[in-house]
């Protein structure tokens, strides 16, 4: 099925580019019959046309090597002066012997008229291998933005979902179950802690709405988004759960992908803090290191396995994470998961420092 599909698709171009060139072909030689009625010449529409079609078709023949030398030296940022070298002679080549060839054949087909060699014709065929490596380009350039548009949506389609799989985790029955019997045991003995749970509740709600299609916040956002969800656990667990927060100020404007951090500090508190009745800390440092924001969150929880991090599995929210990570940074970023030397489990992240456009220049 692959290899008829594959066979279907290269008749289609060849088809497509032997449209094209008698298409370039017939208006040629429409200008060529012109220009021999203007001369006074006696000249048909025929003759021009046997003269021109073949010229195009040889351009047809030699098109897709062309285009495969465009792809295989491209005139990009950092080897234009290259390739550009290159083409230059390859250019010539291909020139003389397109034109040898058309020469050739126009020679040996009897109804066709015979063309002497015409140096002036080398100047504007050599001008016709450029213009096609310049399309070739153009062609190849527009390919790359629809990627990228494709890929922008993809982007949005997986923030979307990521958005959603936190409400959904939000609302859960085991997390409403959790905040609401915490709501009710406080309103017997401290209505103002009641009030503030509920308040937070519905803060971390309306953020997680209002935020919808933002791909990217500061990293002062973000930490504000977490304390809310965090003063709902404070609350769950009173004395047990301690968060230490270490954040320079200098990467609070960095752009940080949005809803990156509570998943994270959620899977530390239900793996780390929730499983056992002893008290627990987690602790979030944020830094910047050799242009790098480097995010680090810790617990002091059993850790996974047996202090071996390579039997670690990730679970669906932390393999979403992962891929949106990849999708916007590609492969320069780091993810690192695993038992921390001191116990407990440690979740290192790093990711490109940017900035907001308007506020980029003022941080060089």
């Amino acid at each position: 099925m692959t290899a008829k599909y594959s066979s279907s698709n290269g008749l289609l171009k060849a088809g497509l580019l032997l449209l094209t060139a008698t298409c370039i072909g017939l208006f040629f030689a429409s200008q060529s019959y012109l220009i021999y009625i203007y001369r006074d010449s006696s000249a048909s529409f025929t003759r021009s046309m046997s003269i021109s079609l073949p010229d195009w078709y040889g351009w047809a023949l030699f098109a897709p090597v062309i285009v495969w030398l465009a792809k295989r030296f491209p005139l990009a940022r950092n080897t234009w002066v290259r390739s550009v070298s290159i083409h230059f002679g390859i250019g010539i080549v291909i020139t003389f012997l397109k034109l040898f060839i058309v020469f050739a054949i126009t020679d040996s087909v009897a109804w066709l008229p015979s063309r002497p060699v015409s140096f002036y014709e080398i100047h504007p065929n050599y001008v016709t291998y450029w213009v096609i490596v310049g399309l070739s380009h153009a062609i190849e350039y527009y390919r790359k933005y629809r990627e990228r548009e494709l890929h922008s949506s993809q982007l949005e389609t997986r923030l979307a979902r990521a958005q959603l799989q936190v409400l959904k985790m939000q609302l859960q029955p085991h997390f409403l179950f959790n905040t609401l019997h915490a709501i009710s045991a406080l309103m017997h003995r401290d209505v103002e802690a009641a009030d503030r749970m509920m308040a937070h509740l519905s803060d971390l709600l309306r953020q997680t709405l209002d935020n919808v299609g933002v791909q990217k916040v500061t990293l002062k956002e973000e930490l504000e988004f977490l304390e809310g969800y965090l003063e709902i656990e404070r609350t769950r667990f009173q004395d047990r759960l301690t968060i230490d927060l270490e954040v320079d100020p200098e990467t609070l404007d960095i752009q940080i992908p949005n809803l990156i951090l509570q998943p994270l500090v959620e899977n530390a508190i239900r793996h780390g803090i929730e499983p056992r009745a002893s008290k627990g800390r987690i602790e979030i440092i944020a830094k910047r290191v050799n242009g790098m924001l480097e995010v680090t969150i810790t617990d002091d929880g059993p850790g996974v396995g047996n202090g071996e991090s390579s039997k670690f599995t990730e679970g669906v929210g932390l393999q979403n994470t992962r891929a949106r990570l990849q999708q916007l940074y590609g492969d320069n970023f780091r993810f690192d998961l695993g038992n921390s030397s001191s116990g407990g489990f440690v979740v290192n992240l790093a990711i490109p420092v940017q900035f907001e456009p308007s506020l980029a220049h003022e941080q060089d």
